[in-house]
């Protein structure tokens, strides 16, 4: 007897389709399950015979093979439970063969028979409208995620049996899930600029780097309010798109993070891991790879504190995607590719004990100290910053004055209407921001004239800076032209460009 039923698995972020063939033939009895099953597939045995156990049903005593097909591919999670217990009841024709063939079957049995929630259900279900299928089946708590993506019939169930009923009956479960609307713009945050004094160039640089996608290193004693302003940036973001939104929830559900079940994650992301996090934390990794901190903050900010005490080889693997807005992790059964387009906010302080160059405290540390603390951050890796930005000790009068600061709101506006901008421009390419520009189209969208072009060069003589230095500094004052409303790139914008270079040769 055999039975077939549809599934599927998780490569990246991205659903596969997987066939669960079961067949039961005579012999001494067992159960087996092969096609590179993981730990947690490999033990659906026994939840799956206690839960058709216990729901009523007897267990058949045969030569059982689960073959999970294609067998090439590594299979990993608990939510072939589902699809596994329906094809052994299939193959004893309690369920109807014919009728499992139009639907993806998801979830994880307990051994009283229930269908526990699973990671990973949106991508899933995104596969299985490629595929052409009628509806998925999945469980009663996924099902507003797996409502995202239309054009599919969608079944909750809570237990085994109503997955029988359904097939057998066409009867659905009544679930009691209230459904929020699918996207919403949550325009009030719990932290605003206006509640950061002064750093009035900090403020700006972190305006330029919303408008325009740019890394930002800011640089500064300790108590400055470098994290303080690292963690309202995103209140000054542009909202998400529907398709960047759909993009950053499939992460998150393949993660199980998605706290807004209820529809997609509408607010960017801030991710700020601890200085110890490890290399496969930081960019993915395991067994059968998964996401890292830099693909959860995809679309959003990743903000690393005191990012020289992070480890060296830590930092030295962002280089990838900070250069092509994606993450491919290799592994000898498989490889999987995360995106990973980020901007990435940084804080250090200029020395160990945090007050070379203060004029309140005295710096109690050795040149040769200082090198070294500098020097955990690699000249490739800065090259790779766009803004480099000094956070120096407030004033008395700052610090006791009750003048506040400029809105989130308000900068927003302009945040916004410089983004609008750089879409319209880009409409015709595979980039949207200028933070992005390459090659052959900084030369297209970023003309400067004869006066713009001398003080390019003599900032180059002065600063040494690199190739990459002078692409960035061209970026920078696209952005800054942008968020002036300005057509053309002029010597203004490229001199408040240049000052955010300045540090190259304070650092190094």
């Amino acid at each position: 007897m055999l039975a077939k039923v549809i599934s599927a698995s998780l490569k990246g972020i991205n659903g596969v389709k997987v066939r669960v063939e079961v067949d039961l033939s005579r012999g001494l009895p067992s159960f087996d399950i092969v096609g590179l099953p993981d730990t947690a597939v490999r033990e659906s045995r026994e939840r799956v015979r206690a839960g058709i156990k216990n729901s009523g049903y007897e267990f058949p005593i045969k030569k059982i093979i689960i073959n999970l097909a294609p067998a090439a591919l590594k299979k990993g999670g608990p939510h072939f439970d589902l699809p596994i217990a329906l094809g052994i009841l299939a193959a004893i024709q309690i369920v109807p063969q014919t009728s499992l063939e139009e639907y993806m079957v998801i979830g994880e049995l307990s051994l009283t028979g229930k269908v526990r929630p699973v990671n990973g259900v949106l991508p899933m279900v995104v596969k299985a409208r490629e595929e052409g299928l009628k509806g998925v089946i999945v469980p009663a708590s996924n099902v507003p995620e797996a409502s995202l993506i239309g054009g599919l019939k969608v079944i909750g169930v809570y237990n085994l049996q109503d997955v029988i009923n359904y097939f057998k009956t066409g009867h659905k479960p009544n679930l009691t899930i209230n459904k929020k609307n699918e996207r919403k713009f949550e325009k009030q945050y719990n932290i605003d600029f206006s509640e950061v004094k002064g750093q009035q160039e900090a403020k700006r640089a972190l305006e330029i780097a919303a408008a325009g996608g740019h890394n930002v290193l800011m640089i500064g004693p300790p108590g400055t309010g470098k994290s303080m302003i690292a963690r309202r940036i995103t209140t000054i973001l542009p909202p998400l798109d529907k398709k960047s939104a759909l993009e950053l929830t499939k992460i998150y559900s393949v993660q199980g993070l998605n706290s807004n079940k209820y529809g997609l994650i509408s607010r960017r992301p801030f991710r700020s891991p601890h200085h110890s996090i490890s290399t496969a934390g930081l960019i993915g990794g395991g067994r059968i790879p998964e996401p890292g901190e830099v693909s959860l903050a995809h679309h959003g900010v990743l903000f690393l504190d005191e990012l020289a005490e992070y480890r060296r080889d830590v930092l030295e693997v962002l280089r990838q995607p900070l250069e092509e807005g994606k993450v491919t992790i290799v592994r000898s059964s498989m490889s999987a590719t995360f995106p990973a387009r980020f901007m990435l906010v940084a804080a250090m302080n200029p020395c160990p004990c945090g007050y070379y160059g203060d004029t309140r405290h005295e710096c109690r540390c050795t040149t040769p100290q200082i090198n070294r603390y500098r020097s955990k951050v690699s000249g490739p890796l800065m090259d790779r910053i766009d803004i480099h930005v000094e956070v120096p000790n407030l004033s008395v009068d700052e610090i006791t004055g009750e003048s506040k600061g400029e809105p989130s709101a308000r900068i927003r506006e302009r945040v916004n209407s410089a983004y609008k901008i750089q879409i319209e421009r880009y409409k015709q390419e595979s980039f949207s921001l200028n933070s992005q520009l390459k090659g052959k189209h900084l030369k297209k969208y970023c003309h400067i004239g004869s006066t713009g072009r001398d003080l390019l060069n003599k900032a180059i003589d002065s600063l040494g800076l690199s190739a990459r230095g002078y692409d960035r500094i061209l970026k920078l004052s696209r952005t800054i032209a942008d968020l002036s409303g300005s057509i053309d790139i002029k010597r203004e914008h490229i001199a408040e460009a240049i000052q955010y270079r300045t540090l190259d040769r304070k650092l190094y």
